[in-house]
């Protein structure tokens, strides 16, 4: 729905102006839903053992396989609102 696009765009330019950084589990969960909103399942091979950076994007990724595109922009708007509330902005 263009609603639904218009709040998750929305929310992903409020969570770059955040008070504070999310942890990195909050991190890893934006990344995921965001790529599931924006790119579908995740369609990439898993980085090799010493990136380690790209193996936690990959994993949180992966982690919202089978989520349909509205799910994770819905999912996403939500987890920015939290955070929103949590870190202020």
């Amino acid at each position: 729905c263009s609603m639904c696009e218009e709040s998750f765009e929305k929310a992903a330019e409020e969570v770059k102006v955040l008070k504070q950084k999310p942890d990195q589990g909050e991190v890893t969960a934006l990344y995921g839903l965001y790529k599931q909103a924006t790119v579908g399942d995740v369609n990439i091979d898993r980085p090799g053992m010493f990136d380690f950076i790209g193996k936690t994007k990959w994993d949180g990724w992966a982690a919202k396989k089978g989520l349909s595109k509205e799910e994770a922009m819905a999912a996403y708007v939500d987890l920015v609102e939290e955070l929103k509330a949590k870190y202020g902005i």
